[in-house]
């Protein structure tokens, strides 16, 4: 009897100034909704490596993995079936904000005002926003 096995996904949080970096998904599921940049983790491949790639090939931007957001594993997060994601709070290291890949586009999005988004990215986002807080709490 075969195993059947969740997928692994991994996603970013780019932030800069009062904005995240989001990027309107070309296919579904929730083709035309706003999400974080990622996406898949190939065989093979570092979770840490699959978050820079995957942002660059959606926006154009190189990234530097900050610090581990969270693993969101909710069997119910993907509609294509059971995925386990890893988000990761990335900074900007270089490149020139567009969307590509399976992004139609990418902009820095406010925070203050977010669109509906995509799987569980709202909470992922919060999480990430959390978790700066608290980081400079603790100094």
């Amino acid at each position: 009897m075969p195993y059947k096995n969740p997928k692994l996904t991994v996603d970013g949080v780019i932030l800069k100034d009062d904005s995240v970096v989001l990027v309107r998904r070309k296919n579904d599921p929730f083709k035309g909704s706003w999400a974080l940049p990622g996406g898949f983790v190939e065989y093979g491949e570092t979770v840490e490596d699959a978050v820079k790639r995957e942002i660059l090939e959606e926006t154009g931007l190189a990234v530097k993995v900050v610090k581990l957001v969270g693993v969101y594993s909710d069997p119910e997060r993907d509609p294509r079936g059971h995925t386990i994601t890893v988000a990761f709070l990335c900074r900007e290291t270089s490149g020139s904000l567009q969307g590509a890949s399976d992004a139609v586009e990418a902009i820095y999005h406010p925070l203050r005002n977010l669109p509906p988004l995509a799987f569980d990215h709202k909470k992922i986002i919060k999480d990430a926003l959390n978790s700066l807080q608290n980081g400079k709490q603790a100094r």
